[in-house]
């Protein structure tokens, strides 16, 4: 078996923050079950040093979890290794101010004829068949709704 690539040696004060952590038991359950795995993986004097197929079992996690656990707590820290990463993926809005308050006026407005009330494929079909936009899916209207507290659909 290959040498870790990244060890895990937790300072005494690393060590004691984990180890509260656990202990109070609240919190998100992805942070506990981290603390857990760098716990297990420590390789200095008060540490276990368990292999990762042991912590995999002990912790309920995924081997490549682990190992990217490892990786996260060597090359940033203890908090990086806790936290999820921030997404990097930017979404682009589909609507943009003029465009939502298009939208909120026609879902405020009479629905079609032959119709009781609006849908909200009706409103996205209604958007695009206006030109205010190229495509527009149900889902991103009724985001746009929710957001707005517009409870008229």
């Amino acid at each position: 078996m290959p040498a870790k690539r990244y060890r895990v040696t937790l300072e005494s004060d690393e060590r004691a923050e984990l180890e509260r952590l656990i202990s109070r038991g609240k919190g998100a359950a992805r942070r506990l079950a981290h603390a857990r795995v760098l716990l297990h993986a420590d390789n200095g004097p008060e540490g276990p040093g368990w292999a990762d197929a042991a912590i995999a079992a002990a912790v309920e996690v995924s081997v490549p979890t682990i190992e990217r656990i490892r990786q996260r707590f060597v090359e940033e820290g203890l908090e990086a290794a806790l936290n999820p990463r921030p997404p990097q993926r930017v979404y682009r809005r589909k609507l943009d101010g003029a465009a939502e308050a298009r939208l909120i006026a026609l879902a405020c407005g009479p629905p079609p004829e032959g119709r009781r009330c609006w849908t909200l494929s009706l409103l996205a079909e209604r958007m695009v068949g206006l030109g205010y936009v190229e495509t527009l899916s149900y889902e991103t209207v009724r985001v746009t709704l929710k957001q707005t507290n517009s409870n008229r659909i």
